[in-house]
């Protein structure tokens, strides 16, 4: 773990105050990727650590909308992978798509996502390019704030592997205090 990695993120995109969370629960804090996500030197930095979290073997990488799609396309600008932007349901309009670029079929995605909490739209996703004939099996992630135990990504057979954990970002609060 780059630890000045973690203070530089940390200090970005850590928020305090009440928060309803895409899961449904609440807390106290918030860690909002778009304030790295949006600053191209932050963003830069994440997706080269995640460069070598990518599994060997790897056809395309697989951006979560939304916040998995700008980190999709920097790892994709440095490894020369392709990309394929995945929603969050299919559109009903034009191709009708779950996942939009390159065809999945038969070809191994790792997923990219920015925050994971419970592992809901991770899931989801993995489940629908399951359908369509992809072979899913990891998500790099940005930060994973999962609880230790009682992922549902388990339950699919989905690897996380993570730049930073909520750990993480708290001993660079903890350090910066």
């Amino acid at each position: 773990m780059d630890q000045r990695l973690a203070a530089d993120v940390n200090a970005a995109c850590r928020l305090s105050g009440q928060f309803k969370l895409r899961s449904g629960q609440h807390s106290n804090e918030y860690f909002d990727k778009y304030l790295f996500e949006s600053n191209p030197e932050l963003l830069k930095r994440v997706s080269q650590a995640m460069v070598p979290l990518i599994p060997s073997g790897t056809d395309l990488l697989g951006g979560l909308e939304l916040g998995g799609v700008p980190l999709a396309a920097v790892l994709s600008q440095i490894t020369g992978l392709p990309t394929v932007f995945v929603r969050k349901e299919a559109k009903t309009y034009g191709t009708c798509r779950l996942a939009e670029g390159a065809d999945v079929a038969g070809r191994t995605v790792t997923l990219i996502e920015d925050v994971i909490t419970t592992g809901g739209a991770v899931r989801n996703a993995a489940l629908a390019l399951r359908r369509d004939d992809a072979d899913v099996t990891t998500v790099i992630c940005a930060i994973d704030r999962r609880p230790e135990t009682g992922c549902v990504l388990d339950a699919v057979s989905v690897a996380v592997l993570a730049v930073l954990t909520k750990a993480d970002l708290d001993d660079a609060q903890r350090a910066r205090s």
